[in-house]
């Protein structure tokens, strides 16, 4: 990993009108590093995702990407020196977003909903940025679906595809919000075996998740998240294992609860029969 956070947060503040949802956020995030952000909802964790591109502008502090101060001309700025849109894509052209909802164009095909940023955005030829988007595709498994539309896919599949259309334009970091919170239980798993395939690629990214198992799993780095504030950040054994802050074991006891609570089928029948056995 390079010795310079490839993005970093510092101070960074957030508000709507008289609510402040962000409170000051440090983070940085190494190159080829899994950073997870956990937390209850309305902790701010999708408002900081979106402050890492820029798809929210922040009010105070500074995001910088690969040493590039993003969304504004300088630091200790103003409101009125936001900078230029151009400025803008160029400094976060090394980041990618999947989205929580897919965003898939329901009238364009999986390949053409794949290829058309990298027309659009990149300015490439259709003939390239139909290959490209074949890559990507092939780079997720759904090849054999270039030529379907949205509507004839599973929530998983569309999602992949989602997670295609990221990858189509290169990125350097990835930011991933939720990205199976919409799914059926039984489709989220392919989404996820995607992920862990692009971290053990190498890929810098920064998700955010309710999916505390794969977050232990497959992070390098855990971000608790409180009321716009991180409340402890570390290793995900640290995290898991030996959280210092009450509030976070009290985050985190409904999952360990459901983790140690299941009892298997054939010690059910053992309880069940010493039980009648018991009252007769």
């Amino acid at each position: 990993m390079s010795a310079q956070p490839i993005l970093k947060l510092r101070a960074v503040g957030k508000s709507y009108g008289a609510t402040r949802v962000l409170k000051g956020i440090d983070l940085d995030v190494m190159r080829g590093e899994i950073v997870t952000l956990i937390g209850p909802s309305g902790s701010g964790k999708t408002t900081a995702l979106r402050c890492m591109n820029f798809l929210e502008a922040y009010d105070e502090g500074e995001v910088w990407i690969k040493g590039q101060l993003l969304g504004y001309r300088s630091a200790g700025r103003t409101a009125r020196d936001r900078d230029s849109e151009v400025s803008i894509a160029e400094v976060r052209r090394p980041v990618s977003m999947v989205f929580q909802q897919f965003n898939l164009w329901p009238h364009m095909s999986v390949l053409d909903n794949v290829a058309a940023p990298l027309v659009l955005a990149k300015k490439m030829s259709r003939a390239d940025a139909r290959a490209k988007a074949q890559a990507a595709l092939a780079r997720v498994g759904l090849q054999h679906k270039a030529d379907v539309y949205p509507a004839r896919l599973s929530g998983g599949q569309q999602q992949r595809v989602g997670i295609a259309r990221a990858l189509a334009i290169e990125p350097e970091v990835m930011l991933l919000d939720e990205p199976t919170s919409a799914l059926d239980p039984e489709l989220v798993e392919e989404v996820l075996n995607v992920i862990r395939s692009l971290a053990q690629d190498g890929m810098t990214m920064v998700m955010v998740t309710h999916e505390m198992s794969f977050a232990a799993k497959i992070s390098d780095k855990v971000v608790f998240m409180e009321a716009g504030q991180i409340v402890e950040s570390g290793a995900p054994a640290q995290l898991f294992g030996n959280s210092r802050t009450p509030r976070l074991q009290q985050f985190l006891k409904p999952w360990f609860d459901r983790s140690l609570s299941f009892t298997a089928p054939e010690n059910r029948a053992n309880s069940v029969e010493q039980t009648s056995g018991a009252s007769s």
